[in-house]
């Protein structure tokens, strides 16, 4: 016989393995109807505008009555089902004083009910009901079974209504003014008419199996190559005015990744090896996505929709298919399942306004050209019906990561008012590069920036950079077959020191390990994050941590500007006293090969709660702290931000993340250490206030939020800052926080670099 656990997963793969969701629910339907044994198996799902429970499949009532059958969420057993949230069992449920009869269904030869809610990211999105003519209580096993069953239906009924593929359709009169929600990719408010791209072609779909004629196959491989090269050639072109140069080497990244030493030549080895060029392509393209897939680090993981987006269009050539000749009006907001860098290759760049993808986050490709193009973006739409939306009006907000379909001629009128104070507001601190950043009552802070792609060099010497506060060498090393020489190590550090000169260049040791991989030195855990990483790897390897070191100081030698070298992941005092005696012997040894080079100072990055309360410790053997606050927030409050499941719970000012960031501020004033920060929180108006407040003395950020964070502390005087902190501290809730936070920076003129919501 076989086991619950054994008809579960039968069920489930029979579900997933239908290509359409009306299928799959009537699958889901059938069979939990026999596994139950029970005479009716129903599934209620709630409509897009949240109206109504409509009857998405059956088997026992009436099939006539599937997508027309209604009930109001506040009707009915099943409306209390969804309701409270839980399971009702019932042996006679026309007795229960809730019970409403679906007319024309052929309910009415049924006595006992099971019903439990399907539920997504605490949303609820429908019930799943058995039903059986005998008047009998289901057992606790069947409760649980079907409880389980709706857990795992849930994520199916969000994805199919996500990409538009759910039983019940979306009706254009329910997108009237509905805002859809995701994630912030790049600031700004933009108001146009969607056009959505739809994938050119299906890699899975694609069979592997042995070539006819490898030589041909070649020449097949060969032209499409080429094809794409030049198409993202083109792209280049048709962005060489609108984007800085430097912006444009993630364009070039992806013709690197073409060349023989990397895709195209492993497709070519697989061809070579008897398989047809298009197999070749699949199997490479898997392996390559799936490498990038399986790494912690949210930028690396990104770079997976890099490659399989490349894969798609080599198959594309492959298949002799060709883009479509879309029309781009002049307001475009461009939309899709996954938006990349290479979809905007026939989209004028003067015509687009936005861009939403369904899939992505604030650290994909996408979100970093749009933040560069000052594109209002929005990533991980999971739940936006994207293939409906056709020519449809949108407003984008990028601030808040919203999507309004068909908004309202207010809403449309807000935004185009808000739109021309932010145009009118960013010409104002475009006048703020060569200020200086002191507030109205002359308390003085460093603006400096986090750096990890040699892109990012002339934005942020545009945005009015005075040093670096945070170097990410991790990114060269993740971008190599193995570990870079010393010499390449040296080339790539001069560059960035020689940009910022004389400004001081702070760059963190090799930070690899937990969410950070490298493929020619795989770290396999169960719990990456709290395993072999940051300093814990380096001290392991001091040849690595040296040849590093020694590549730093023979890249400040000859200049003014100050090398501050930062170790990341300290918890004891033991490390910091390993990494210092590393640094002193590579200082050693490049002074006795001659060279001329300073002493370096060293910081220890403030990034687990041990460090929090060693941070006195910490400060006295060290030049300078650093709070790595996206870390630090994720270790206080345990939360991976990245997850979509939990990441309304990264909250940068929770009373916690407040308290440990005053107690580091303490320890430090204490043994007169500087004070910087590097992470999220620093590029925010209420972070930076409430930073500037503790006294921190270095605010380092992304570039792109620099002119904002300047303008608000050269517009605040610290007197107040201090006395909104003091409150802060007393606050034991985060919403109470953010709610004061604005108010008081609104109450005090500076509005203007705050969000502002359309309701």
């Amino acid at each position: 016989m076989e086991s619950m656990l054994g008809t579960l997963r039968r069920i489930v793969q029979a579900v997933t393995a239908q290509a359409r969701f009306a299928n799959a629910v009537q699958t889901l339907v059938t069979e939990v109807k026999v596994a139950m044994a029970a005479d009716v198996c129903t599934i209620y799902l709630i409509n897009p505008a949240r109206t109504h429970f409509v009857l998405a499949a059956t088997d026992g009532l009436n099939l006539e009555k599937v997508g027309s059958a209604e009930i109001s969420l506040s009707d009915g057993l099943v409306g209390q089902v969804a309701r409270r949230a839980e399971p009702l069992n019932l042996n006679d449920a026309r007795s229960h004083p809730s019970f409403l009869y679906l007319a024309d269904s052929g309910e009415e030869a049924v006595n006992s009910f099971l019903g439990v809610p399907i539920i997504h990211q605490g949303r609820t999105l429908g019930v799943l009901v058995v039903q059986q003519q005998d008047a009998r209580r289901f057992d606790e096993s069947e409760e649980a079974f079907l409880v389980t069953l709706a857990a795992q239906l849930a994520t199916v009924v969000a994805h199919a209504d996500a990409v538009g593929e759910s039983a019940l359709g979306v009706q254009g009169g329910e997108l009237k003014d509905t805002c859809f929600t995701g994630a912030p990719g790049a600031p700004g408010i933009a108001i146009g008419t969607a056009v959505v791209v739809h994938p050119v072609a299906n890699l899975e779909a694609v069979p592997e199996k042995e070539a006819e004629n490898v030589t041909i196959e070649l020449l097949l491989f060969d032209r499409a190559l080429e094809s794409v090269r030049s198409d993202i050639r083109n792209i280049i072109l048709e962005f060489s005015e609108s984007l800085p140069a430097q912006e444009l080497a993630l364009f070039e990244a992806y013709l690197h990744m073409l060349d023989e030493n990397a895709l195209a030549g492993d497709i070519r080895e697989r061809i070579q090896h008897g398989q047809w060029s298009q197999g070749a392509l699949k199997q490479v393209i898997r392996e390559h996505v799936n490498r990038f897939e399986e790494m912690e680090d949210p930028y690396l993981r990104e770079r997976g929709a890099d490659v399989r987006d490349l894969g798609l269009r080599l198959l594309a050539y492959l298949q002799d298919i060709r883009d479509k000749k879309t029309h781009f009006p002049k307001d475009t907001v461009l939309v899709g399942d996954e938006v990349t860098p290479a979809v905007l290759a026939n989209v004028p760049a003067d015509r687009l306004r936005a861009i939403v993808s369904m899939r992505g986050s604030r650290n994909s490709h996408m979100a970093i050209l749009a933040r560069a193009m000052d594109i209002p973006a929005v990533m991980g739409a999971v739940e936006l019906p994207a293939f409906e939306l056709e020519g449809e009006e949108l407003l984008v907000d990028g601030h808040y990561g919203e999507v309004y379909t068909r908004p309202s001629d207010a809403r449309i009128r807000l935004s185009r008012e808000l739109i021309e104070q932010e145009r009118t507001f960013d010409e104002e601190l475009n006048e703020l590069k060569e200020l200086p950043c002191i507030t109205r009552d002359g308390w003085r802070l460093a603006l400096w920036v986090n750096i990890g792609l040699t892109g990012d060099l002339t934005r942020s010497l545009d945005r009015g950079a005075e040093g670096i506060g945070l170097f990410r060498t991790e990114i060269p090393f993740m971008s190599k077959d193995s570990f870079p020489t010393e010499a390449e190590q040296y080339t790539l550090y001069r560059e960035h020191m020689e940009a910022f000169e004389p400004r001081p260049v702070t760059m963190r040791t090799l930070d690899i390990g937990g969410d950070k991989s490298l493929s020619y030195f795989p770290i396999q855990e169960e719990n990456p994050f709290l395993g072999w990483r940051g300093i814990r790897v380096t001290l392991d390897h001091p040849e690595i941590m040296l040849v590093q070191v020694r590549a730093m100081l023979k890249a400040n030698a000859g200049l003014k500007g100050l090398l501050r070298i930062m170790l990341p992941m300290i918890s004891s005092l033991q490390e910091l006293q390993s990494a210092k005696g590393l640094i002193n012997q590579a200082y050693d040894e490049v002074i006795e090969e001659g060279v001329t080079v300073k002493r370096p100072q060293v910081g220890v990055m403030i990034e687990v709660p041990a460090a929090v309360y060693q941070a006195r410790q910490l400060a006295k053997e060290s030049d300078f702290l650093a709070v790595g606050s996206n870390d630090l927030t994720q270790y206080m409050l345990a939360v991976d931000r990245n997850n979509a499941r939990v990441a309304e719970l990264y909250q940068d000012v929770h009373p916690a993340v407040v308290t440990a960031l005053r107690e580091v501020a303490r320890a430090a004033h204490a043994e007169e250490t500087p004070l910087g920060i590097c992470g999220e929180f620093a590029g925010t108006p209420i972070g930076a206030v409430l930073l500037m407040a503790m006294g921190y003395h270095v605010l380092s950020m992304n570039a792109t939020h620099l002119p904002k964070v300047k303008w608000v502390i050269r517009n605040i005087k610290r007197s107040d800052a201090r006395r909104m902190l003091a409150r802060v501290l007393r606050m034991d809730n985060t919403q109470d926080i953010e709610r004061f936070m604005d108010e008081q920076l609104r109450n005090v003129g500076l509005a203007k670099a705050l969000p502002h919501h359309h309701d």
